[in-house]
């Protein structure tokens, strides 16, 4: 329809792009087409879509003065693929659906998204460019295409549109899962020999999932993938939610999280008898350390002497809790066990030293007087 040459705006003295409409005496609609997509252009504002800066004649030529794009396009041949790691996929769909969603809002929609029409920077911003046939949601005679014909690449076409249904913001989510789905694997998800085989793969194949077909990828992002790949357009998220999931990168979650597991009574013995101590099965077991808030697995317990005093873990559900240590033959004296508790409870015991102390000095006193 035209060809881009790169110019120099002698007025503001930057580098824009200049597309000068080519000769199209087979298509009649060709100059409407060209006014269409500057004045489409035009309407949009926004990061990730080429920019408009000036539409006219020269010579008997339209020509559209755009936004200067330093990069390429991601087009690439069958015989070199452009593949890309996931983690660079999800920033081309971020920043294309993010330019989607902007066109959307306007009631615009662009209807041929594909590798070449997607603009990639020195910085690795996607821009959205080529709105020759887009056409508008509240206007269906914007579509300035010849009467009967499918417009758009077959390679990416909606189900609905290849069933000749109106274009709408869904068809161009599916154009979109296309393309992120070939930077993933090196080919669309559809190929035939034909256009017509390939419209019925579009309207009743399943795609392959890439991870079949070995590409590394998180359970998440080949689902969410999938369901842009949707055959039915409700289905399918809208450009907005899908540039707010890639971005917010949930494409990173391998899985769902399990929920937190309880922990296993400490009482449980080991597969393999008899735990270190002498403890057999059921009993007990001795806990090497107290663990506390966020401490890793518990450690093994470390054989000590038998009339050491060892301190018992809480089962599940009572944590926070502490028992005493129990009395185990061979194991501490009275006067042991006194020091323990009076270390463990000193304010208990200091009552009770003062209750006697009181009993006892009360007697001495009464056998004095007597």
């Amino acid at each position: 329809m035209g060809e881009v040459w790169q110019a120099t705006d002698e007025v503001l003295g930057r580098a824009v792009a200049v597309k000068l409409m080519l000769a199209q005496s087979t298509d009649p609609s060709g100059a409407d087409r060209f006014r269409l997509e500057a004045q489409t252009a035009a309407r949009l504002s926004h990061p990730h879509v080429v920019g408009v800066f000036d539409f006219g004649t020269w010579d008997g030529k339209l020509f559209l003065v755009m936004e200067l794009v330093e990069g390429d396009s991601l087009a690439s041949s069958p015989a070199q693929p452009l593949v890309l790691p996931a983690e660079r996929v999800a920033v081309v769909a971020a920043h294309a659906a993010a330019g989607l969603a902007a066109a959307h809002r306007q009631g615009v929609v662009h209807r041929d998204i594909k590798p070449g029409n997607l603009l990639m920077d020195a910085e690795g911003t996607v821009k959205l460019a080529d709105f020759g046939i887009a056409r508008f949601v509240d206007d269906p005679s914007a579509g300035l295409t010849t009467t009967g014909q499918i417009v758009g690449t077959g390679l990416y076409l909606a189900p609905e549109r290849a069933l000749g249904k109106p274009a709408s913001p869904a068809s161009d989510v599916y154009s979109l899962g296309c393309v992120l789905y070939q930077l993933l694997t090196g080919h669309p998800p559809f190929r035939a020999d034909t256009a017509t085989a390939l419209l019925y793969q579009h309207i009743d194949s399943a795609p392959t999932p890439p991870s079949r077909l070995g590409v590394v990828l998180t359970p998440a992002f080949e689902a969410y993938l999938l369901s842009l790949l949707a055959k039915q357009p409700e289905q399918r998220p809208p450009a907005q939610a899908i540039a707010d999931w890639f971005g917010s990168g949930a494409w990173r979650e391998y899985a769902p999280r399990p929920a937190a597991a309880a922990m296993p009574p400490a009482s449980a013995p080991p597969a393999g008898g008899l735990r270190p101590g002498g403890h057999g099965p059921g009993a007990p077991a001795p806990s090497s350390a107290p663990r506390g808030p966020g401490s890793g697995p518990m450690a093994a317990p470390v054989p000590g002497p038998p009339s050491a005093p060892t301190s018992v873990a809480a089962p599940a559900g009572g944590a926070g809790r502490r028992r005493a240590p129990e009395p185990r033959s061979g194991g501490p004296s009275t006067g042991g066990a006194l020091a323990e508790l009076s270390r463990r409870r000193p304010r208990k015991t200091a009552a009770v030293a003062g209750v006697v102390a009181f009993v006892v000095f009360l007697f001495i006193g009464m056998a004095w007087l007597s």
